[in-house]
């Protein structure tokens, strides 16, 4: 039998019992203490993080910063002062009401990093609910419906649990705060001083953000002013609507000047004036466009060059398509959803009215499309209709010079009658993926020549230099096309949609996108001397820039009877 260990007197020790009488019950009982206080001390620091951080997170992602949190929420100096002095019941739900609020303040802060990221604006929310589906459509067809379900998913989780997250945070300092009176008390003091001094000195860590906070009041602010704008478009966009001087303008007093002319309005995906100018994308670009410009002068072709505004940035082609060919501003879903049910005369409308056929080549539509109509199309052709055979490229599209192909087979065939078509290019649309070479337009046929084509991996360069080797792709198919398949009666209108995301344009890039004209025929550009476009099809940074909802008003005076002038 084995002894019992002894104390120093002699007497026997109990099992579970150490030498100074406390037994093995304490002990783990102490540390279950111990470990409940520092599990406390750790959600109650991660509780007032969050709330901290929905406090004074800016909403913009240039701001994001890590000394962008060094701020003293006002909004939160009163809360806690409130929080004191209220009685138990109605502090419960006080708290619990704040917390939900903020926790909404910070999903809506989360969207507006989200869109400041790609589209350069704060989420809009009014107008912006629809691009969450054109968000998911794009994750679809870039990455595959797995990225789109996971990403829906997370997106749902996220937008529920931050509320909650938030609420039960702010119950908990609640208790914590109240339990500790005067020590709250006295530190909300002193914090309320330090943050009248720093309002009054206009202390800043970071240039333009304020230690002396007030970004909850002053966001929920703007928001209301939003929201009031939003609601009200629809009686501004009429306003604008009403004074069309061209919507009742008769088919012969229309676009005279082109007659006979095939005229094409092209979009090219993402072709933004950072292309034009940032050094590491500039010199190849560049080189590109002035190499054009030489081939084309030489096969008989001018060209004249400028920018436009763009109405958006980093996304939403549409708004930027729309803007263009109705002459009206569109910058958001809602006023483009609005624009669309008018009868606002476009610039497709206006050609069909004055004799030409009409068409929509989308390479990328795979489903109805109702806004078509608003475009007067006698034709439309989706991905279906265009008949590619080949491999995909970027945003789930074939190449750039297969919808080309396929134009001029479907629309430009000997004896066709004068067309007028709009044609977005998507080879230089996100996510850049890597682009084809040119093959010869005779063995395009029905895009099989490109299952051979090497698709390297993505990873293997840099987003930027993506975006420079897709957009060169695009412009050079754009000028073979022109030697290829052009003559007299060829009038091309290339441009940018919107610039890039921000990941190649950076901080305060701007909105301006080239803009070129080009033909055979020297009286088409002598129609619009007077704007001072630049010569050849890479314009330098003195180049005009227009809004681009101008745009349609001073085409169609440009090339209407110059005895008529709409104003």
């Amino acid at each position: 039998m084995t002894d019992l260990p002894r104390r120093a007197d002699g007497d026997d020790i109990p099992h579970g019992t150490t030498n100074n009488g406390t037994t093995t019950d304490d002990i783990v009982a102490a540390g279950g203490r111990r470990f409940r206080r520092v599990l406390a001390g750790t959600l109650t620091v991660l509780a007032a993080a969050l709330v901290l951080v929905a406090l004074v997170a800016p909403s913009d992602v240039n701001e994001f910063t890590p000394r962008a949190f060094l701020r003293i929420p006002v909004e939160g100096l009163i809360a806690v002062a409130l929080l004191l002095v209220l009685p138990a019941r109605p502090r419960h739900v006080v708290a619990t009401t704040l917390g939900a609020l903020l926790g909404l303040v910070l999903v809506l802060k989360v969207a507006d990093l989200g869109f400041s990221l790609v589209l350069d604006r704060p989420f809009d929310l009014i107008a912006d609910w629809t691009f969450l589906g054109s968000g998911a459509e794009f994750l679809s067809e870039s990455y595959g419906r797995a990225a789109e379900v996971g990403a829906v998913a997370l997106a749902v989780v996220a937008a529920l649990a931050v509320p909650l997250l938030v609420t039960l945070s702010v119950r908990r300092l609640t208790r914590v705060v109240v339990a500790r009176r005067v020590v709250t008390a006295r530190a909300t003091t002193a914090f309320a001083a330090v943050w009248v001094v720093c309002a009054v000195l206009g202390a800043q860590i970071v240039p333009g953000v304020p230690v002396a906070a007030g970004t909850v009041a002053t966001g929920l602010y703007d928001r209301a002013r939003q929201v009031r704008a939003g609601l009200n478009d629809q009686e501004t966009l009429n306003t604008q609507l009403a004074g069309d001087p061209f919507q009742n303008a008769p088919g012969e007093e229309l676009l005279t000047a082109l007659r006979g002319k095939d005229v094409l309005f092209t979009f090219v995906e993402s072709y933004g004036r950072v292309a034009l100018e940032d050094p590491d994308l500039a010199p190849e670009v560049d080189a590109v466009l002035d190499e054009g410009t030489r081939q084309l002068r030489a096969a008989g072709y001018g060209s004249r060059s400028a920018f436009l505004t763009s109405s958006t940035t980093g996304g939403g082609s549409w708004l930027a398509h729309a803007t263009l060919m109705s002459g009206v501003w569109a910058d958001n879903q809602l006023r483009y959803t609005n624009l669309v049910r008018s009868d606002r005369l476009t610039l497709n409308g206006a050609f069909k009215r004055a004799g030409w056929r009409t068409s929509l080549v989308m390479p990328a539509l795979t489903r109805a499309w109702p806004e078509a109509d608003f475009f007067s199309p006698d034709q439309v052709y989706g991905a279906k209709e265009l008949g590619y055979r080949g491999p995909l490229f970027s945003f789930s599209s074939p190449p750039d010079q297969y919808t080309l192909s396929a134009f001029q087979r479907l629309e430009r065939g000997p004896g066709h009658a004068p067309v007028m078509a709009e044609i977005p290019l998507l080879s230089s649309h996100l996510p850049w993926t890597p682009v084809p070479p040119l093959v010869d337009w005779d063995d395009i046929g029905d895009g099989s020549v490109y299952q051979g084509t090497a698709r390297a991996d993505r990873a293997a360069e840099g987003t930027r230099e993506a975006y420079r080797r897709a957009v060169v792709y695009s412009l050079r198919t754009l000028i073979s096309y022109v030697q290829r398949y052009g003559d007299e009666n060829l009038v091309l209108v290339f441009l940018g949609d919107h610039q890039p995301a921000r990941a190649v344009t950076g901080e305060g890039a701007g909105r301006d996108v080239p803009i070129t004209v080009v033909a055979k025929d020297p009286a088409v550009l002598d129609r619009i001397a007077g704007w001072g476009w630049q010569d050849g099809l890479n314009p330098d940074p003195q180049a005009p820039v227009w809004p681009m909802e101008s745009f349609r008003d001073r085409f169609l005076n440009a090339f209407g009877p110059k005895s008529t002038t709409h104003s």
